[in-house]
């Protein structure tokens, strides 16, 4: 006799990665209301931890902590916490009273599955039902699965979930897994499944994995969460699950229940937060990847898709599952520090430029707006031009300075006459091999750490002049950035270089890293702004 699907809405457990488990307690309190009206079987209302409870956070002490939160509780519904297999004391865990929650789901990782069953044996003594959740499924062989499902059916949890912690599955991936376990695992035992949608596959693989089970008459559980809400890539949504098995498993789910949760509480998050598919996700996906390895390349250094591929693929597998900063910092900078010998560039750039002032055409919308004021600063003048990591067509330059790769492409395919006709100073980042009209700089020459947005292409060019002694320098369309990038440049096409939107912390970075270079200036050189800029320090 088959069974109807169950679905786990996990959003306040895994939101809590988005959020650092800040809900609030109008919020945690509303969703699981709407949860309940709704008629999700189960509801995940958090993690246990050690520390003690925070109000109006998902990180929960001890099972008291959650019963401020609950609104006359369902006795059709389950309310469950998560826990770590290792990183919760099982002594601050009381007996189940029946006031808060029901059950406790347990995850483990990859090779340590015995020591997260052992965790479910002890949860179970006290009275709770027990869920398990094994990490990174998709790195278990088939005598794995088989000595997992062995060892599961000692304790006789409610379900075993496989998850697909990287989102690299497909759905043999998936048939592969389901069919050892439903072979081994004890019948009562349902089997679950948490998807994370690095490949667009969440949604998908939900419905192939209720069909899967199906066919086989076990009891299915899903993840799922309000917009998808969790870490990285996210999950799959909750709206979409449940309207899917409404529609195609006869299950009743309120689907206005679901709205209102997402019209009342979710879409703050989604205007302040950012979660879901993304193509830096997508490699994590790819590569079996933790997604920390892709937030660390994206916040610290802005890392091109390109360039980030490339850094993840030169880990090892064992460390692409676990997530070494400094050891991702040290690929990054093998990747970045590409050598070339540069003294005879700076020399040519050097004699080429002699005494003669430098203008700098930073891309900000001012050299659109001002542009009748900066030609004629052009024309009275006659400074050497130097195109900063972009083209405006309006212009025409002696140089382009381009640091990053997916600006060096933009201009060659967007500007493709003008950017063959115009020399170009690259850095080592981009090519070691200039072709012709290029010339290669050092990246280290030119960039400074110590900010989390080091890599600004005007202040690298001025680091640039400042080695090749230039005396006088003007800069136009260095305006600072505004909170819609669009509103930030000539041209609203030319790619995104500030993926997370920190708009404010990256302006005041630039500003600090102007005053820097101002501080260690030559003796002598004179720098001014022809437009108005953020970072003007008379404006």
């Amino acid at each position: 006799m088959n069974r109807k699907p169950e679905l786990l809405d996990c959003t306040l457990r895994d939101g809590a990665y988005i959020v650092d488990s800040k809900f609030g307690t109008t919020v945690m309190k509303g969703i699981i209301k709407k949860m309940q009206e709704a008629n999700i079987d189960i509801i995940e209302c958090g993690w246990l931890k050690n520390d003690p409870h925070e109000v109006g956070t998902t990180f929960f002490h001890t099972p008291s902590d959650l019963e401020q939160y609950l609104f006359d509780k369902n006795e059709n519904t389950i309310y469950t916490v998560m826990i770590d297999w290792d990183r919760y004391d099982l002594d601050y865990l009381p007996e189940k009273n029946g006031k808060n929650i029901d059950a406790i789901r347990v995850v483990f990782p990859y090779e340590k599955y015995k020591e997260g069953i052992n965790i479910g044996c002890k949860i179970k003594e006290k009275g709770y039902q027990v869920f398990f959740q094994a990490a990174n499924t998709l790195a278990y062989s088939d005598d794995d699965l088989i000595q997992l499902a062995m060892e599961v059916n000692h304790v006789s949890p409610v379900s075993l979930s496989v998850v697909d912690t990287f989102g690299a599955m497909y759905s043999d991936d998936l048939d592969r897994i389901v069919s050892t376990l439903n072979k081994y695992l004890n019948r009562e035992i349902k089997l679950g499944f948490h998807s994370h949608n690095n490949q667009q596959l969440s949604f998908a693989l939900t419905m192939h994995f209720i069909e899967l089970l199906e066919e086989t008459g076990r009891g299915a559980v899903v993840d799922s969460s309000l917009c998808g809400m969790g870490r990285g890539a996210g999950n799959a949504t909750t709206e979409l699950v449940a309207n899917y098995l409404n529609r195609k498993h006869h299950c009743n789910f309120d689907m206005n229940a679901i709205m209102d949760a997402i019209d009342m509480y979710m879409e703050q998050f989604q205007e302040n937060y950012m979660w879901g598919y993304s193509t830096r996700y997508f490699i994590a996906g790819m590569y079996c990847c933790h997604v920390n390895n892709i937030a660390y390349l994206m916040n610290n250094h802005r890392t091109t898709a390109k360039d980030m591929r490339n850094i993840i693929a030169s880990l090892s597998d064992a460390e692409r599952i676990k997530y070494d900063y400094d050891l991702l910092e040290k690929k990054y900078l093998e990747n970045q520090n590409r050598l070339v010998e540069d003294e005879n560039t700076l020399m040519c750039l050097k004699q080429e430029i002699g005494e003669r002032e430098v203008l700098l055409i930073a891309p900000g919308k001012s050299v659109c707006i001002e542009e009748e004021k900066i030609k004629k600063y052009i024309q009275t003048r006659n400074p050497v031009v130097i195109g900063v990591n972009a083209i405006i067509p309006n212009y025409e330059y002696d140089y382009l300075f381009i640091m990053n790769l997916v600006r060096y492409c933009y201009a060659k395919e967007a500007y493709a006459e003008q950017f063959e006709n115009t020399k170009k100073i690259l850095l080592s980042s981009i090519k070691t091999i200039p072709e012709k009209d290029e010339m290669i700089v050092n990246f280290n020459r030119v960039i400074k750490r110590g900010w989390k947005y080091f890599d600004n292409a005007v202040i690298d060019c001025l680091r640039l002049l400042e080695q090749l002694r230039i005396k006088n320098i003007a800069i136009a369309g260095f305006d600072g950035f505004r909170h819609k990038y669009n509103e930030s440049y000539a041209d609203s096409s030319l790619p995104s270089l500030n993926p997370n939107n920190d708009w404010d912390e990256l302006n005041r970075e630039i500003k600090d890293m102007l005053e820097d270079f101002r501080a260690s200036m030559n003796l002598g050189t004179k720098l001014q702004f022809i437009t108005e800029s953020e970072f003007d320090q008379e404006c």
